[in-house]
């Protein structure tokens, strides 16, 4: 890749970061104006493995259909089919005893199972050619904001420190969120304190094979479609793990909990002790009982969430992760990347027309702003408590994943890439659905932990199995959705009575009969 000269000094646009957010924003503001002098500065020579690696409705049609991916996508990763929930109780002996939820037949909307690695390569590969300078390895040091001057970025190339100057600075960094934490702006999300730990793998075994078909044959016909590129989830109460193939045979597979309830092991390295954590579950176990951690390729990360309170201000924009993160159960991340870089690209468009960008900005922090917030509110504030229950689940599956379908993955179907200006829950019609999302997953956890105390948690979750056609944006699928308010309406009368007087009860540790003994100290790795 080209790196800048010496004597280029000064650019329209300088991106601290090359992977997937910051080498989408180049290609978007290169398709609409090519003579943009744009420098991308990545730190890693090569980029390595990363979570992140299964796309959902929304950035499956951003890869594809926005960014012109497709045929790269077919030829180097794999379709994914779909999500798949596996549930345990103490009668679950082994993986066809464990309830499931999933699909009957094969996704009839496209997603897609990535390695991260070789996505972000080819992605700023495409930048690259397509006028971006590229600098790496080099790091984003200390960055000098100036509301509608010139902003100074300080980039680090071995022992040298150069200062580069640019109209507009994108912090495409990450986690890292350099911009926000140089600034100020970072607020951890403490109501949803949760933990990673994860792993690629080797030796898993295959979900359609030879030898569990034999092993289990009524299991294996029950889904006529491919279970092995679905995003197994293993649930227990406060934790889900992730199983997704990549091509060329590994996997990756590992666990989110809430540090408030869920213990993790001590002893052993952290390969072992994620091994060990997973083989509560019959279904992971049976999974990994041959698999091996790729040696070095074993991470944690605590505190996952955590948010700016500023997004873009005249002459700088935060997209990706480095805006913001809430948790991975659904892959949102890419979402929020879809929706992150192209609001971005067109603040800087319309600046470079002449706009007024006072209440363009003004929308753009109000819109992502509560973006963050409903999200997280709606979908992950209290998930955790009713996870480990299939009835539950099946019953969130229908309702959450079919109104993703009709308010959010339909409107690039309908509107084109406009779409990605409208990030979820932002606009009026979204918020009666905000709130209806919200209230009834309020209503789910409050069911659970009433379960919990009466000890009656994960009755259902054995030798159940429901299987799902699958969602489309069929006017039809609404009667899903229907079935789903039906279901909620049936647990309200047989059970849900109970939790009303218990809905605030305070989160304790949880004591899991099914599990092995586990040390104490979540978090603590």
């Amino acid at each position: 890749m080209n790196e800048s000269s010496s004597s280029q000094r000064h650019y329209d646009v300088i991106i601290a970061g090359g992977s997937l957010a910051g080498a989408t924003t180049a290609i978007l503001l290169l398709r609409e104006d090519s003579s943009l002098k744009i420098l991308i500065v990545e730190k890693s020579t090569t980029f390595g493995r990363r979570v992140g690696e299964a796309t959902v409705e929304i950035s499956g049609f951003f890869l594809s259909r926005v960014l012109g991916l497709t045929q790269y996508l077919n030829e180097n990763h794999l379709i994914k089919q779909g999500m798949r929930f596996w549930f345990y109780n103490e009668r679950t002996q082994n993986l066809s005893d464990c309830a499931e939820i999933g699909g009957r037949y094969m996704a009839r909307v496209p997603s897609y199972q990535v390695d991260r690695s070789t996505l972000d390569e080819e992605v700023l590969r495409r930048a690259n050619k397509q006028g971006a300078e590229v600098i790496r390895p080099a790091s984003t040091g200390k960055i000098d904001l100036v509301p509608g001057g010139e902003q100074t970025v300080e980039v680090k190339r071995g022992d040298i420190i150069e200062k580069y100057s640019a109209r507009w600075v994108i912090d495409a960094s990450g986690c890292a969120a350099l911009l926000a934490r140089q600034q100020g702006w970072i607020r951890p999300n403490k109501a949803h304190p949760t933990t990673a730990v994860w792993a690629r793998w080797t030796g898993v075994t295959d979900w359609d094979g030879y030898e569990l078909a034999q092993k289990y044959p009524a299991w294996s016909m029950a889904c006529l479609g491919i279970r092995s590129t679905a995003t197994n989830h293993f649930t227990g109460d406060g934790w889900w793990a992730w199983c997704i193939p990549l091509k060329g045979g590994d996997v990756s597979i590992g666990v989110v909990f809430d540090q408030r309830t869920v213990t993790f092991p001590e002893n052993g390295t952290l390969g072992e002790r994620l091994k060990t954590f997973l083989a509560r579950h019959p279904v992971a176990r049976e999974i990994m009982a041959d698999a091996k951690p790729r040696e070095g390729d074993v991470l944690w990360r605590k505190n996952l969430p955590y948010v700016s309170s500023t997004f873009a201000g005249d002459g700088f924009a935060l997209v990706g992760d480095a805006a913001g993160f809430i948790d991975p159960f659904y892959s949102p991340g890419m979402d929020w990347l879809a929706f992150t870089t192209y609001s971005a690209t067109q603040l800087i468009l319309a600046q470079r027309m002449g706009k007024d960008l006072k209440p363009l900005l003004e929308k753009h922090n109000h819109d992502f702003g509560i973006s963050y917030d409903r999200w997280f509110k709606a979908i992950y504030e209290n998930k955790y408590d009713y996870l480990g229950e299939y009835d539950l689940m099946r019953l969130a599956f229908l309702l959450d994943v079919g109104l993703y379908y009709l308010g959010v993955a339909s409107q690039p179907v309908k509107l084109g890439m406009k779409a990605f200006s409208m990030p979820m829950f932002s606009t009026k019609p979204s918020v009666p659905f905000f709130h209806f999302i919200r209230f009834y997953n309020k209503r789910f956890a409050s069911i659970a932990r009433a379960r919990r105390q009466r000890n009656q948690r994960g009755r259902f979750n054995d030798n159940r199995r429901f299987l799902f056609p699958g969602y489309t944006f069929a006017p039809s699928n609404a009667r899903h959705l229907l079935k789903g308010l039906f279901g909620w309406a049936i647990v309200e009368l047989l059970e849900g009575w109970r939790s009303w007087f218990q809905s605030n009860t305070p989160k304790t540790t949880i004591k899991d009969p099914m599990a092995m003994p586990i040390a104490s100290a979540a978090g603590e790795m």
